[in-house]
């Protein structure tokens, strides 16, 4: 059995009843939806026409909301819905990176997410989903699509359905009939500072215009608003992150990069540890529920690259505290040779995230092959100019933070400039290089800093650190924001 939806757009009046039989339904607060109405008109006066599209979960067959969440919150049933258990989310909002659709929105009163669930309460007792009872032209037919004699596996037999964003390879289960082409797909259309009836929300007020080529005279008039839910604590925890791991990666080299005495046989552990731990305190900071951390080890969904990433920062504090210790005991010779083990696991802490943000369906500014890249170098940058501001060093050690940019800086330009398969890409890419943080170009201006940090770091060690650090932060204030600007609905 794999329970889905058909709208039928031949039928669909725009009349919104599916939307406000849902909210009713299932409590839905004011201002968040499981399933809207959205609205494009094509045309030019007096020639204009108005499209309706009925948007909400898909119910995935192989659902990346699902995949990400840490805690198993979100689950595939036997009967093929995806349902969320609110009790056990956390609030970490993973799965709203990685839904593709738009259709997942967070409950601030409950601290956890929701989303459309086929009305399961109802169908475990054999009613239908409340959208299809009350919708008064019979556009959207729920059953069973598995069952080859089931009314909904014959209408997509006999009529060919579309489904949405079919280029994610979700295998959504939500198909469309008669529906006009632009309104599945997010980036096409052009989208005007007002709706219909209101002002577009003003949750993205940043995100349109962007200088790409829309539909002519295609324009969205009405659709829901969707939030950016990770800002400046998943920023600030990829430079705390760089900084802890780039400091364990140099920790087997201490002695060939010129660093003696406390500075080599302890600085690489002591920056490791505390920006470790720094950035394990921004994850569970930025958690809806954080006092809710701890099922991240009791309910674990090792298919999660959050899961993976905990394990490798918890390996990688636990070998840097081994390092200190063995060599407080004397064995020295054991931590050295512990150290690259110690590099290993550094390297795994710099570029998890890479893997994480892979799971992130929904923003494929965050899928580019290049984001490994800009966080092994950014980390190399920032721990090389941390080690040289504290300790000095020698001319290896200014070399390598000179490297470190560079390997850094590709990966960055790459990002921005780099040839991005979909619309979406190219949209998080252009909205990469508009966005504004006040007077600040957080793209160009971060790329300055960074450089005239290195430049310092070189010639006047204690100067480069401030310098990188912010440009490295409003560069990933920047990335992280820009991809969760492209409409996904």
């Amino acid at each position: 059995m794999k329970y889905g939806f058909l709208i039928d757009h031949d039928r669909c009046i725009g009349c919104h009843a599916c939307t406000v039989a849902c909210k009713a339904e299932n409590e839905v607060p004011v201002g968040s939806f499981r399933t809207w109405v959205k609205y494009v008109e094509k045309g030019t006066f007096p020639e204009v026409r108005r499209h309706f599209a009925v948007l909400r979960c898909n119910h995935c067959d192989n659902a990346p909301c699902v995949k990400i969440c840490p805690v198993n919150a979100l689950e595939k049933r036997a009967d093929g819905i995806v349902d969320v258990d609110r009790d056990a989310c956390i609030g970490c909002r993973a799965c709203m990176q990685a839904c593709p659709y738009d259709a997942i929105y967070l409950n601030e009163d409950k601290g956890a997410v929701e989303k459309c669930h086929f009305c399961a309460h109802r169908v475990e007792k054999g009613l239908e989903p409340a959208c299809v009872i009350v919708c008064p032209e019979q556009a959207i037919v729920a059953g069973d699509l598995d069952d080859p004699k089931s009314r909904i596996r014959g209408l997509i037999r006999e009529k060919g359905t579309l489904v949405r964003r079919p280029e994610q390879r979700t295998g959504p289960n939500v198909h469309y009939k008669g529906v006009e082409s632009a309104l599945l797909d997010p980036g096409a259309p052009e989208r005007p500072t007002s709706y219909l009836w209101s002002q577009r929300p003003a949750h993205k007020p940043e995100a349109w215009p962007i200088s790409l080529p829309v539909l002519p005279n295609t324009r969205v008039v009405l659709d829901a608003g969707h939030r950016v839910e990770w800002g400046w604590p998943v920023a600030l925890y990829l430079v705390t992150k760089g900084i802890g791991a780039g400091a364990g990666i140099l920790a087997p080299f201490v002695a060939w990069l010129g660093l003696t005495g406390w500075a080599g046989a302890y600085l690489p552990e002591i920056l490791a540890l505390v920006f470790t731990a720094i950035t394990a305190g921004l994850l569970v900071e930025d958690l809806k529920k954080p006092w809710a951390f701890y099922r991240l080890l009791t309910r674990p969904n090792w298919n999660s690259w959050l899961v993976k990433g905990g394990i490798i920062l918890t390996a990688y504090g636990a070998i840097a505290t081994a390092v200190i210790v063995l060599r407080l005991a004397g064995a020295i010779a054991v931590a050295d040779s512990l150290r690259w083990l110690e590099a290993l696991l550094g390297l795994g802490t710099a570029g998890y995230t890479a893997l994480l943000f892979g799971q992130c369906e929904g923003r494929d500014l965050w899928q580019s092959p290049w984001l490994g890249q800009t966080l092994i170098g950014q980390s190399l940058l920032v721990g090389s100019v941390g080690l040289r501001a504290i300790a000095g060093g020698n001319k290896y050690l200014a070399a390598l933070v000179v490297a470190g940019f560079w390997v850094f800086l590709q990966g960055v330009l790459l990002e921005r400039f780099g040839n991005h398969p979909t619309t979406n890409g190219k949209q998080g890419a252009a909205f990469l290089g508009t966005l504004r943080l006040g007077p600040v170009r957080p793209f160009r201006d971060g790329l300055l800093l960074c450089a005239g940090g290195v430049i310092a770091a070189v010639f006047v060690p204690t100067l480069g650190v401030p310098l990188v650090l912010l440009g490295i932060y409003l560069y990933e204030w920047a990335y992280v924001r820009a991809g969760q600007l492209p409409p996904l609905s």
